[in-house]
């Protein structure tokens, strides 16, 4: 694949992850956490912010292309 089309690709997976991420973290915090105190919230969305970076990284992992070893 030309590495041109997967940078297309993986960015626009990247922007459809981090909507969808977006939506379901705070989906789950105004359905959860509405009465739990503040710090609770701070580590929930801490934690939930950080989060989403690791699926992000496998797909620039997968944007990147293989390892060339030229000798």
């Amino acid at each position: 694949m030309p590495p041109r089309l997967r940078s297309f690709i993986g960015t626009i997976l990247i922007i459809i992850l981090v909507i969808i991420y977006a939506l379901v973290a705070t989906t789950i915090a105004t359905l959860t956490l509405a009465t739990y105190p503040w710090w609770v919230h701070l580590l929930y969305f801490l934690f939930s912010g950080l989060l989403w970076i690791l699926p992000a990284m496998l797909i620039i992992k997968w944007m990147a292309g293989p390892v060339r070893r030229d000798r």
